[in-house]
């Protein structure tokens, strides 16, 4: 018989037991949100304010940049707590709350990043229709897929991790309440947990790629007909910055979400979830902003009437 205990709260060990690495952790964590919300808010005001930027593509990236706050917010803020707090834990509605909003926001960026490959198809592969196509009904209609998509699956993704059952072991081998880390820890009702897990990570993650890849494939064919040489490296140089993006976050998903929880996969998944809650998150406006002139201008003007108005 398995002596099911009713949890009322978590412990996150965190990244390390150290307290001269939690110090230096917590200075290095700080400053990475700092930039964060400064960029990604900052990035967000800019196109809503800015007229040279009323476009799809900046329409859509402006909520890139809103979901990489929220993202990153779910998860930081309750880190850098725990690295200078005696009582690392974290209430079991609160684990809960940060799974959900997790996994809805995970969701969330995915199909948006696939929503901007369809956007670009449209802007190289019909450049004289993409205005027509692309008006702001469809934009909205678009991009309101992703909030509400990602917001379901999270939410039966969180009823089977409120499925889970706890016998005494109340910490959680993480730095933020995370499925794996969860599942390892759990006596019972793991099963349909990870199978669902794995299963709804594994079609969303790979149905959000194939939408991003037959779009490129789509980009590339019209790229390789074009016949100035100046247009082809425009055309490359739109899409750089959203493959590089595509390409960190997909990568460390993958690596997090289709494995089997393991004491290994866990710890190894530690060093992962770092890169994609807090890194990618300030890294997405530095990767989106650097080769777009008209992004780092009206980026550099609001932030100038920002510290003016002060």
């Amino acid at each position: 018989m398995l002596n099911f205990t009713d949890v009322t709260e978590f412990i996150l060990l965190g990244l390390t037991s150290r307290p001269e690495l939690q110090q230096l952790f917590f200075v290095i964590f700080l400053l990475v949100y700092f930039i964060t919300l400064v960029g990604n808010i900052g990035m967000t005001i800019s196109i809503r304010v800015s007229p040279q930027l009323n476009s799809p593509m900046y329409f859509f990236l402006g909520h890139l940049s809103f979901a990489d706050v929220w993202f990153s917010s779910n998860v930081t803020p309750k880190m850098l707590e725990n690295l200078v707090s005696e009582t690392k834990t974290i209430s079991y509605p609160g684990c809960i709350a940060q799974c959900f909003f997790f996994i809805a926001f995970v969701h969330v960026e995915v199909f948006i990043l696939a929503v901007m490959a369809f956007d670009r198809y449209m802007a190289i592969g019909n450049p004289l229709l993409y205005g027509s196509r692309m008006s702001r009904t469809v934009c909205i209609r678009l991009i309101s897929f992703p909030y509400i998509y990602g917001f379901f699956i999270s939410l039966i993704s969180t009823l089977w991790t409120h499925g889970l059952y706890f016998c005494g072991n109340i910490e959680i081998n993480h730095f933020y309440c995370a499925d794996p880390a969860l599942i390892k820890m759990a006596c019972a009702g793991t099963l349909i947990k990870e199978y669902t897990m794995r299963t709804l990570a594994g079609l969303n993650f790979s149905y959000s790629l194939l939408v991003i890849i037959i779009s490129y494939i789509f980009i590339l064919i019209a790229i390789l007909r074009m016949r100035s040489a100046e247009g082809r490296k425009k055309a490359f140089s739109t899409c750089g910055s959203h493959l590089t993006g595509v390409t960190i976050f997909y990568g460390t998903l993958f690596f997090m979400y289709l494995r089997s929880p393991t004491e290994e996969s866990v710890e190894q998944g530690k060093m992962v979830a770092v890169v994609y809650t807090t890194v990618i998150p300030m890294l997405n406006p530095m990767i989106y902003s650097l080769r777009n002139k008209d992004l780092k201008e009206a980026m550099s003007k609001a932030m100038s009437r920002a510290f003016l108005n002060k």
